[in-house]
């Protein structure tokens, strides 16, 4: 049996005011060069700071302050007939951050629309168009067209912005529908920004192993993957003694490790402000400690031939299936938490879908054999 390869995917994104896109006639992008469309934007000025936001997707930000706790903000793309967005999060993720989306029909920029929205969930009902808590700027946002990139500006208010920055950019050649409701996002990345010293991290794509992804792949392939494995080789294997044992443990020990360093590491990602959270930290502290009382079991396991065998081996049995059951619920909690794709649930699912054909099957052999 072997583990499903999971696809790294967030869910759909989402963004304000409807503006014009206007066109010129130029190319290309980069801090090195001034900003071809600056006088299209009022309030751009060449103090601006300017970075390489994203680097694979080609994502240019330039941003400033004022003393009134005004934020500017330009971020310029390719143009990929998708649409491009910049949100605002407290902790990195998508979902309850608030984003500015803007994209244009054509390459020559006939039509634009740049919106804000409320991030509240994982799919596009959850993020209705004009919602979000960003104070914009009247008149402020505009989503420019030059030839071969688009250009996002926008201004909002706040004393101090929120910690982190997410970029997205939608599937190539698909536009949000005429409702205004975004597609799944094709990538995004997320950057840390100090809002005291106004510095911008560079961004790290969604596509990568941050640490709660990490958590989330040690602990699904500890617990929910090998773990369950180790229990067919002990319920349906005791023939080839001892060889089913060692497996059994050697299972088991492994799956264990995995999952605890993935518990270890979920207690850094503290975060009481991600819906679910305390109950998702509560199934896992709950599945430590049906683990934690296995190992124990195992190291009190009394000789078959003592009375208390029957009450070991009830004992271990259904804490067993408790640490199972709790561990495939909080992996599905847990993806939820983290907004993942719809590849991960497919993967997992399909690999829980194969455990329990496979388990019935040698149940069914199983009874066949114990009534010859």
């Amino acid at each position: 049996m072997e583990a499903s390869v999971f696809s790294v995917l967030f869910l759909s994104l989402c963004a304000f005011s409807f503006s014009p896109v206007r066109s010129q006639t130029n190319s290309t992008d980069s801090c090195s060069s001034n900003l071809a469309v600056s006088s299209l934007i009022p309030f751009y000025s060449s103090s601006f700071n300017c970075l390489s936001a994203w680097s694979s997707e080609g994502f240019i930000l330039r941003y400033a302050t004022t003393s009134n706790n005004t934020w500017s903000f330009v971020l310029s793309s390719p143009y990929t007939n998708a649409y491009i967005a910049i949100g605002f999060s407290s902790n990195g993720q998508m979902v309850g951050s608030s984003a500015m989306v803007g994209w244009a029909t054509s390459g020559n920029g006939t039509v634009g629309t740049a919106n804000q929205y409320y991030l509240g969930g994982v799919s596009p009902s959850d993020c209705p168009p004009g919602t979000g808590n960003l104070n914009v700027v009247k008149n402020s946002t505009v989503i420019v067209s030059q030839s071969s990139r688009l250009y996002l500006a926008f201004e909002i208010t706040v004393d101090k912005p929120s910690p982190y920055l997410v970029y997205a950019v939608g599937p190539r050649g698909t536009l949000p529908s005429s409702n205004g409701y975004l597609t799944e996002h094709r990538d995004m990345a997320s950057a840390s920004f100090n809002a005291n010293t106004g510095v911008i991290s560079d961004a790290q794509s969604g596509r990568g192993f941050d640490k709660a992804r990490k958590h989330g792949l040690l602990v699904l392939l500890g617990w929910g993957v090998l773990v369950p494995i180790g229990i067919l080789a002990a319920r349906y294997f005791k023939r080839y003694d001892p060889h089913w044992f060692y497996s059994h443990i050697s299972i088991q020990t492994v799956g264990f490790g995995l999952g605890l360093a993935g518990i270890i590491m979920g207690f850094d990602l503290e975060d009481d402000e991600v819906d679910d959270y305390d109950k998702h930290k509560a199934l896992g502290i709950a599945i430590l400690v049906f683990g934690c009382l296995q190992v124990t079991a195992f190291l009190a396991r009394p000789d078959k031939s003592s009375k208390v065998r029957k009450y070991w081996n009830w004992f271990h049995h259904n804490i067993g299936r408790l640490a199972i059951a709790f561990s495939i619920a909080n992996i599905f909690l847990g993806l939820s938490i983290a907004s993942e794709g719809k590849s991960w649930y497919i993967g997992y699912g399909a690999f829980l879908g194969v455990w329990v054909i496979t388990a019935l099957l040698l149940e069914i052999r199983h009874w066949m054999k114990s009534d010859d």
